[in-house]
């Protein structure tokens, strides 16, 4: 009687092939390449040239040298042909499926950059409105220009009032006390 503990590794069982620890993802690289290369014009001639010569062959060839008659329809020429699509027919699902995940795993990539620079644009647009607003708390050179010429008119104006009042020197503007010789 055994007891299935958690405590305990449990027996290694007999496989009836090893178990790789190799690159699992090799396969769906090799897949890849056979089904780039089945959609290249360079497959589609060379596989029209390879019937070509089959059929050939074994139409004009004397029937000892046939080994695939016409008489039997070409069915090992069919079988060939047949076994080939059942193979491409999953390796090229294989590789959709393996191009699938990159695009997904690369609309991710593009998802996440267009929130930081969303979040980038809004973050800038709130600190050129914050700018917007504290420039128009800044005097600008007119302003400046318009407040100074307004305080030289006040004090040209109030210059005028202390000359009438105290005469005195016209040149700086002082007047002098009254009963004073200098």
């Amino acid at each position: 009687m055994t007891v299935d503990r958690l405590d305990t590794p449990r027996t290694t069982r007999r496989r009836l092939l090893p178990r790789r620890s190799a690159d699992r993802d090799a396969f769906g690289r090799i897949a890849e390449a056979i089904a780039k290369f089945i959609g290249t014009p360079r497959f589609l001639l060379y596989l029209t040239v390879f019937c070509a010569a089959w059929l050939l062959w074994n139409t004009l060839m004397p029937e000892a040298a046939q080994f695939d008659p016409r008489a039997l329809n070409f069915t090992l020429l069919t079988l060939m042909l047949s076994i080939q699509a059942s193979y491409s027919a999953p390796l090229i699902l294989l590789a959709q499926d393996r191009q699938a995940d990159r695009d997904r795993v690369s609309f991710e990539h593009d998802r996440q950059r267009a929130e930081r620079n969303l979040a980038d644009t809004e973050y800038l647009t709130r600190e050129v409105a914050s700018l917007r607003m504290a420039m128009s708390q800044v005097a600008t050179r007119d302003f400046l220009r318009g407040e100074l010429r307004t305080l030289l008119e006040e004090l040209q104006a109030d210059r005028g009032t202390t000359v009438a009042a105290n005469p005195g020197c016209a040149a700086c503007g002082h007047g002098q006390a009254p009963g004073s010789d200098s």
